[in-house]
């Protein structure tokens, strides 16, 4: 079950890739470069960071042909599916919540701690969207805005909780799958997100030489 979820879910991250490529209007092989990026690049940075190697992605080839059949839908139906960008939308947050998911159990399987395990989830979960923003030099989506990688985060964190409670890794996913997906629904819902750093009038160093300059006037009006 949890391998045609995280098909699914590669699948789905594949398509989100596609629509990018969309955005900036690339040709057919940017389109299936940003596919297999988004769909299987968050796992081979976590299998990668853990000395899984070859990575899944690699072992397996269904990984890659997933990513490239959903690049070529999106070249060929992108005016089809754009409409029902709510349904693609509620296909991200599973599998969202599946690699967040999965990332913690194989983290567990390495014997991480609960920090490492947190944070597998939210790489392999985040890192495919992330090396697509890259690539067509965009700041990542996941340190700008939504409820995304903090979803899976504490996707992470349940799972961590539900094996401390003494629970099967079988519930340990389950939990850290729903914890995930409800998360990142209803911030989709409420439109909810992280406080954000307000812009500086300034930069740091301008503002630092503005202080300075004005306590050597006060210095000297003294």
């Amino acid at each position: 079950m949890i391998y045609i979820l995280d098909i699914f879910g590669t699948y789905v991250f594949a398509v989100s890739g596609a629509f990018k490529a969309a955005r900036h209007e690339l040709d057919l092989l940017g389109v299936l470069v940003l596919a297999i990026a988004t769909g299987v690049g968050g796992g081979i940075i976590r299998d990668v960071t853990l000395g899984y190697t070859p990575p899944a992605a690699f072992q397996d080839e269904i990984y890659l042909l997933v990513c490239v059949m959903g690049g070529l839908i999106v070249f060929f139906a992108a005016g089809k599916i754009a409409p029902r960008w709510d349904c693609v939308m509620f296909a991200d947050a599973i599998g969202l919540s599946v690699f967040a998911a999965i990332g913690a159990a194989k983290a567990q399987m390495y014997d991480l701690g609960g920090i490492g395990i947190i944070m597998m989830a939210a790489i392999t979960a985040t890192g495919g969207g992330l090396i697509r923003d890259v690539l067509v030099r965009e700041i990542p989506a996941v340190l700008r805005a939504d409820f995304y990688a903090t979803a899976a985060l504490l996707g992470g964190v349940s799972f961590i909780v539900a094996g401390r409670l003494g629970y099967s890794q079988s519930t340990q996913l389950l939990c850290a799958i729903t914890a995930t997906f409800l998360l990142r629904i209803l911030a989709m819902k409420y439109n909810i997100s992280l406080p954000r750093l307000n812009r500086l009038p300034k930069s740091p160093s301008k503002l630092t030489q503005m202080r300075k300059t004005k306590q050597d006037t006060e210095i000297s009006e003294k």
